[in-house]
């Protein structure tokens, strides 16, 4: 399977770092073509520009700045978000990431009537996987923004009969070195059965 992995971390020693190695290794070792996206190292410019923006909606145009990344979502045929949460959300480049590449004629379709449709059929699966600082009923208390936006906003583009698989660490502010390699272990044996 061909897996677009988008990682979204500026620090080469983070733990997420750690999940996101962890997680091309065991995709590759299980023999997937893997396309991995660092959008730090990329120097993915996520602010959308004046020129995208008046071209949004206009399939014929509103690719020119990222036809490379347009590219890759479209011959993925998996998905997979490794990110840290940031402010109850996701980091700004991983969310210009989604502004600009997830585009009306890519991501959507716009039928007659104006209304957006889901346009990334060829991905089949779908997973995210994410630390955040607070814990798991903090997040909770707020309907866990992250959790919803990844679900609600991404997960339903791909293929209605797709797979999506949500994995979080929370309270990673306090947690221990016990409980983040217990993680690393979930997520290894998570993405083994790829």
């Amino acid at each position: 399977m061909r897996i677009l992995v988008v990682y979204a971390h500026p620090l080469e020693k983070s733990y997420i770092s750690a999940l996101h190695a962890l997680i091309v290794d065991t995709l590759r070792a299980r023999g997937h073509d893997v396309d991995d996206l660092d959008l730090y190292a990329e120097k993915f410019d996520p602010v959308l520009s004046a020129g995208q923006m008046r071209s949004y909606v206009d399939p014929a145009k509103n690719t020119r700045e990222v036809e490379a990344y347009v590219a890759r979502l479209r011959a993925a045929e998996a998905l997979v978000l490794v990110f840290p949460v940031w402010f109850d959300g996701l980091p700004a480049i991983l969310q210009g990431y989604f502004q600009k590449v997830f585009l009306p004629g890519v991501a959507t379709v716009i039928d007659a009537d104006g209304l957006f449709h889901p346009n990334l059929s060829n991905i089949k699966r779908m997973a995210a996987v994410c630390a955040y600082g607070e814990s798991r009923s903090a997040a909770a208390k707020k309907n866990d923004p992250p959790r919803r936006f990844v679900r609600d906003n991404i997960g339903v583009l791909i293929d209605p009969k797709g797979w999506f698989d949500y994995h979080a660490l929370y309270d990673m502010d306090f947690s221990t070195a016990p409980k983040r390699e217990a993680f690393l272990e979930r997520i290894a044996r998570a993405f083994s059965s790829w």
